[in-house]
């Protein structure tokens, strides 16, 4: 499975990244995108947080931004407005796929069911073990050697979807919640582009159908994974 990009010219693949805080992981597309490494074109961002600084580094790409934290009387939006509004916003974006970098609501069976393009998410675990919040802490409480970061298909019960792809490091005696956390991070910033890469260029496949049949001796099974030492 060759990436090598000198071959045919790719499509740029629409996407819509939701998020909710500083926003790393889409820094790392904008830059990949902007350099001709990703064949991308980030049409539009969701924020659910007014003051996440993923808005700022969106802007300075001059990327369309919409933040649907508050109503306009200054209530913190429901679930049910935050999905009727964004809904409302991706339809008219009409990404070919959709990120969740970093985005911290629970969205409903209905708005995935819905929306108007596959949905994937970068979660901080080696799914499917450590699924929710925390992870870091409840690596290092119990003990584990391995840890990582994964992206999954996203489905109406959490962190269950289909594992696309990990990225994997072992465990210091040394680390900290912190310390895990930035080396996890690092990962995440690798993880990401490649994924999007793999789908971009139909090595990897969004649909449950396509992804049991591709599951043959000639293609390894899923998810696909990388070995770092960070």
């Amino acid at each position: 499975m060759s990436l090598d990009q000198s071959s045919q010219p790719i499509k740029p693949l629409r996407i819509a990244v939701l998020v909710s805080g500083s926003g790393s992981n889409l820094q790392v597309l904008i830059d990949a995108m902007q350099a001709g490494a990703l064949p991308i074109e980030i049409v539009g961002i969701i924020s659910n947080r007014e003051d996440a600084y993923a808005i700022k580094r969106a802007e300075q790409a001059n990327i369309p931004v919409a933040v649907l934290s508050h109503t306009d009387s200054g209530k913190r939006m429901a679930i049910k407005t935050f999905e009727s509004h964004a809904s409302a916003q991706l339809t008219a974006w009409q990404p070919d796929l959709i990120v969740l970098a970093g985005f911290m609501r629970v969205l409903s069976g209905s708005f995935i069911d819905n929306a108007p393009a596959p949905m994937i998410n970068l979660h901080p675990s080696l799914l499917p073990v450590y699924k929710g919040l925390d992870t870091h802490q409840r690596v290092l409480q119990a003990g584990e050697r391995h840890h990582g970061c994964s992206i999954h298909v996203v489905t109406a019960e959490l962190d269950a979807g289909q594992v696309l792809t990990q990225a994997v490091l072992n465990v210091n005696i040394n680390d900290t919640v912190e310390s895990l956390q930035s080396r996890v991070q690092k990962l995440e910033h690798q993880l990401l582009p490649w994924t999007i890469l793999l789908l971009a260029k139909n090595a990897l496949s969004l649909t449950v159908d396509n992804i049991s049949s591709k599951a043959t001796t000639y293609l390894p099974a899923l998810p696909l994974q990388l070995f770092i030492d960070v």
